[in-house]
């Protein structure tokens, strides 16, 4: 995707991807990872997620990723602290209170900072992508991603031909290809959410699952 896309999407305020509650799946299944409390937990196209002060609340260190500095801001606004700032490999960094978020694109993340991740949460950010993208978001993280690291995946999985995307359908059988055999693939939860996504309905869409994934990355 441009990226001129996504930040009028944050100037416009057209962010009907943002959950301001979480998303429940985080707190049902990121303790069944067994994930160390020390754990830097890597967030890629994070937004404002409150995810990540549920994540820096239990102990981990969030990295976040984002193209927009206004979501940036707002994170910490709405979390009611006030943020350092520094300037970093072509990004700008905003810190406090156990959560930096990174503003700039993904893809150029310095290595060694992907490497200090031993822990992903991606409920936004591979949906967020088309095709050619995945391919490239997954090759990213399998290379960097240490042994043994692990994480919790969100996916949607709908009939693409109803409707365009973003977010856009990504279904299990692709989940696996991007990612196995670097990653064991788990799936933990799937449940079809139509009933209670309103925008999507209005969209036309006749089914809209849900799923979550624990990756564990293979040494």
């Amino acid at each position: 995707m441009d990226p001129d896309f996504w930040l009028a999407r944050w100037d416009n305020e057209e962010i009907g991807f943002h959950q301001p509650d979480g998303n429940p799946l985080l707190a049902a299944h990121w303790p069944t990872l067994a994930i160390p409390p020390d754990a830097q937990v890597l967030v890629p196209l994070c937004g404002k997620t409150p995810d990540m002060a549920w994540l820096a609340a239990r102990g981990h260190s969030v990295i976040g990723v984002e193209l927009s500095e206004k979501a940036a801001r707002a994170l910490f606004a709405e979390q009611d602290v006030q943020p350092e700032t520094h300037e970093r490999d072509g990004f700008t960094v905003y810190s406090a209170g156990g959560i930096a978020i990174w503003v700039g694109d993904f893809f150029a993340m310095p290595a060694a900072v992907l490497a200090d991740c031993s822990a992903l949460y991606d409920r936004a950010s591979l949906i967020a992508l088309p095709p050619p993208m995945r391919q490239r978001f997954a090759a990213l993280l399998t290379e960097a991603l240490p042994a043994d690291g692990r994480g919790l995946l969100v996916a949607l999985d709908y009939d693409q031909s109803e409707m365009a995307g973003p977010p856009f359908s990504v279904p299990d059988s692709e989940i696996r290809q991007l990612f196995e055999p670097a990653f064991a693939v788990e799936c933990l939860a799937r449940k079809d959410t139509l009933a209670d996504n309103e925008r999507f309905r209005q969209k036309g869409l006749s089914r809209l699952w849900e799923s979550a994934y624990g990756l564990t990355r293979n040494r």
